[in-house]
């Protein structure tokens, strides 16, 4: 009889409906989530343990990383990363894995979604049919929308993500500009050095960037404001980027013109204010949500996994340490 590997499993994978269930099958998983000392549980079965599974929801901090003396791995479900302390894994040599790619186009065609939702108010208009107005006591005339084509589309973060959102840009003839901690030498699209410009500038701003301390609130009152009553912020990418408090704000005065939101600040709590503005199109996080996307991570959430127990290097290493 084949022993199983045991593995320390921070929090459970709710999005994906299997992958819980896959990794039982193939290891000896300490469920770490459902034990109200945390701190005793890690004491108490983390001799030996070598890799631990989570998400960008669970994350692995510096605590959990420390607690675990023989810890050489952290695999994580989804691309994000900004929860897990990955200069305190690395400064031990511990490898950090996320699930790149395979979720890219998901989030890309999301991203249009709110476009299109947003600037043509889908949402709001199917409401309108939904609640008898076509027609019935009103006169039928639900107000005008914005057209998509040939517009300016402005992306912040030009990774594999707003690149993806960018080349979906070309096909609606859009002009497109992008803000990136870097120039990109290898992209056709024009790069502005300052957000405010390219917000300035743009009829569409996407969110597309990574979360954490370097991003917080980096769309905050003024990036708003130069997008104007006429602009549009979509964000795909991570709730706090956004100063969520300017935001509402923006809105309820007609400084920023509509906002398409997947990602919020202090998840799931959104702004009741929000609620009943029919400028904006609100999602419940769902960027990869989709059967095809969810299985791919969870595929290559256990390549990596089987990766680093049978090799010792892990197939998608966060910062090149694989």
């Amino acid at each position: 009889m084949t022993t199983k590997h045991r593995i320390i499993q921070v929090g459970s994978l709710a999005g994906s409906p299997t992958a819980n269930r896959s990794l039982a099958e193939r290891y000896d998983i300490v469920e770490l989530w459902k034990y109200p000392d945390r701190k005793a549980a890690l004491a108490e079965h983390g001799k030996g343990i070598t890799a631990v599974v989570t998400s960008a929801n669970h994350g692995a901090d510096a605590e959990l990383i420390n607690a675990l003396p023989d810890l050489k791995a952290i695999c994580s479900w989804g691309v994000g990363y900004e929860t897990i302390d990955v200069a305190a894994a690395h400064a031990r040599d511990i490898q950090v894995s996320n699930t790149p790619d395979v979720l890219t186009d998901c989030v890309a065609d999301l991203a249009w979604g709110l476009i299109l939702a947003s600037s043509r108010r889908l949402c709001a208009a199917d409401r309108y049919v939904r609640q008898g107005k076509w027609g019935g006591t009103h006169d039928g005339r639900f107000p005008l929308g914005a057209r998509v084509t040939g517009k300016r589309l402005g992306i912040l973060g030009l990774g594999r993500i707003g690149e993806a959102i960018a080349q979906r840009g070309t096909g609606f003839g859009m002009q497109i500009r992008y803000h990136n901690r870097r120039e990109r030498a290898d992209v056709p699209w024009t790069y502005e050095s300052s957000l405010v410009s390219l917000a300035d500038w743009a009829d569409f701003l996407v969110v597309a960037c990574i979360g954490g301390a370097t991003t917080h609130h980096l769309v905050d009152a003024g990036v708003l404001r130069a997008l104007g009553p006429q602009g549009t912020l979509i964000n795909i990418a991570r709730g706090p980027v956004v100063d969520e408090q300017a935001l509402v704000k923006a809105i309820q005065e007609g400084a920023l013109g509509a906002a398409g939101l997947d990602v919020f600040e202090h998840e799931p709590r959104v702004p009741e204010a929000l609620f009943d503005m029919d400028n904006v199109v609100l999602l419940p996080h769902i960027g990869s949500a989709t059967h095809e996307t969810r299985q791919a991570m969870e595929d290559l959430l256990l390549q990596n996994l089987r990766a680093f127990l049978e090799t010792g290097k892990v197939l998608t290493a966060v910062g090149g340490r694989g």
